[in-house]
């Protein structure tokens, strides 16, 4: 039973049905916090605009940002995000060896310079924000440049708040939508 019901697509307004039907095209469901932080329209729509922009603009590419979210995820112990955005960096071209290998990413042959520095970025600012030293940007500096370093920073900063509103609610991952659901939106499922 979830501590916050979660709204399906009948129960918001037109405005963010239109964001349902995207996530219902493009993924096979809308995930559960975002039903869940419907309940506030403004903050939803708010939301759902920034992690947009987080993920899907800057010249980063999003395989690098699926990298730091997922190991960010993996420190703050948040299945959710886990299960989802492991896919996504799946899909993205990471294998699940480098996914454990973000434990110990410093001594891994299978991460770049560049990716163990946008690692330890997202190890310092989830465990240790006021101590990432001078030092340590001028490593990162080496890499990338500062919008870049932004791009990065908004990733791990957003999917730290992601992190918590979802332990906190002990949000579980998200399962496929039902074919019901799926109709509602106007997406036919592919039957084999």
């Amino acid at each position: 039973m979830p501590r916050i019901s979660r709204l399906n697509r009948s129960e918001v307004n037109p405005e963010l049905r239109g964001i349902y039907d995207r996530y219902l095209q493009q993924r096979g469901n809308v995930p559960y916090f975002f039903r869940t932080v419907a309940h506030r329209p403004q903050i939803f729509e708010t939301m759902i605009a920034h992690m947009e922009a987080v993920l899907s603009t800057g010249t980063l590419p999003a395989r690098l940002k699926e990298l730091v979210v997922v190991r960010t995820s993996q420190l703050n112990c948040t299945a959710y995000c886990l299960a989802s955005h492991t896919a996504i960096s799946l899909k993205l071209g990471w294998t699940p060896e480098h996914l454990e290998a973000l434990k110990d990413s410093q001594t891994s042959s299978l991460f770049s310079e560049a990716e163990k520095e946008a690692i330890h970025l997202a190890e310092s600012m989830t465990l240790r924000s006021l101590e990432y030293s001078d030092e340590e940007m001028i490593r990162l500096r080496r890499f990338y440049s500062e919008g870049e370093i932004v791009e990065l920073m908004a990733a791990i900063g957003l999917f730290n708040y992601f992190n918590r509103f979802n332990n906190l609610l002990n949000m579980e991952p998200t399962q496929p939508a039902t074919a019901e659901e799926l109709a509602e939106a106007g997406v036919h499922p592919i039957t084999a």
